[in-house]
């Protein structure tokens, strides 16, 4: 290959990249998509790094507007208007409170929810498989989630029988598996009690509640708020050696006693892809809602070792990371 090859080649090369990274209908190079998010956090990293891996890099063909609302609905619907203004080219969001947020906002602007739970009671969409409007994205529940849950619970305890669930009334997707875990626990034995916490100022009366009908183990959820104050719940849980299921990794990794649930990452991961075909022409409404694939088990032995409960040997070697 001559000199001149080898110059057409890397310039065909550098356009090629250039083509890929930039969105369809684009005025070139020039034009930089802009990707609004609401209360951004560690969980947006993978989000990032996939949408690095489908060649945007920020400031160029690619920029980040930012808005927090600390999942409060007041400031989640004032958020989501903010990025409608600006305006921004796609919304993602996670979680059911901020997907709403941003369906109320627009009904034009594509949007790319992450993580929702049931979108059918939250009203989002009515097709998984066209969801139509301007929404798409994924779900965070996998089918007869809340029975494995109770499933692993009962084998790490096989006593136990007294639940307790923490929920936030404001999410339609906490009061989903509310409803499926009071058809669900019957068939275990178990009796449930929920406990609400729909703002910050709630939690000490919440703690309060468990505290006077203790149970034999407190379940939680992935909802935004409460995983903004869920150090506090895991550190009531370990004082009070209160046995703690929880829907994500990331809670056990920070103390709390065993997780069972969808790979967050892995949805955040999807989730960018979907801004990335959108970017590119896809319409959203196009786009099927897709199911949770990767589901994961943590146990935290150093937590169970505090709290006095002794996990069989037998899950031990069913869990996908068990934290020393």
């Amino acid at each position: 290959m001559d000199r001149r090859q080898i110059i057409r080649f890397i310039g065909g090369t550098a356009a090629f990249a250039a083509a890929t990274a930039c969105p369809v209908g684009s005025a070139g190079a020039a034009k930089i998509a802009r990707v609004g998010i609401i209360d951004d956090g560690s969980d947006w990293d993978v989000f990032r790094r996939e949408l690095q891996e489908l060649n945007y890099v920020e400031g160029q063909n690619i920029a980040f507007e930012y808005r927090r609302a600390d999942g409060m609905p007041d400031r989640l619907a004032a958020a989501a208007r903010e990025l409608v203004q600006i305006p921004v080219d796609v919304i993602a969001v996670y979680g059911t409170p901020a997907a709403q947020a941003a369906q109320q906002a627009t009904k034009s602007i594509p949007i790319v929810v992450i993580g929702v739970g049931d979108l059918g009671a939250a009203r989002l969409v009515e097709n998984f498989a066209r969801p139509g409007a301007n929404i798409t994205g994924n779900t965070a529940l996998g089918p007869d989630i809340v029975t494995k849950r109770l499933q692993v619970l009962r084998d790490a305890i096989p006593t136990v029988s007294r639940l307790a669930l923490l929920w936030n009334p404001n999410n339609v997707s906490s009061a989903a598996i509310l409803d499926e875990m009071w058809r669900t626990t019957p068939f275990f034995g178990m009796s449930l009690t929920p406990i609400e916490a729909r703002t910050a100022d709630d939690f000490p009366q919440a703690f309060a509640a468990m505290l006077s009908n203790r149970p034999d183990a407190v379940l939680t959820s992935n909802d935004s708020l409460h995983q903004m104050h869920m150090a506090q719940v895991i550190d009531f849980l370990l004082e009070n050696r209160i046995p703690g299921m929880f829907q994500l990794r990331r809670n056990v990794v920070d103390g709390g006693l065993m997780s069972y649930g969808t790979s967050l990452p892995d949805l955040f991961r999807r989730g960018a892809r979907y801004v990335h075909k959108i970017l590119h022409g896809a319409k959203p409404g196009e786009l099927p809602i897709e199911q949770p694939v990767s589901f994961g088990l943590t146990i935290n032995l150093k937590t169970a070792r505090a709290i006095g409960i002794e996990i069989p040997a037998a899950l031990l070697a069913r869990a996908d990371e068990v934290i020393e």
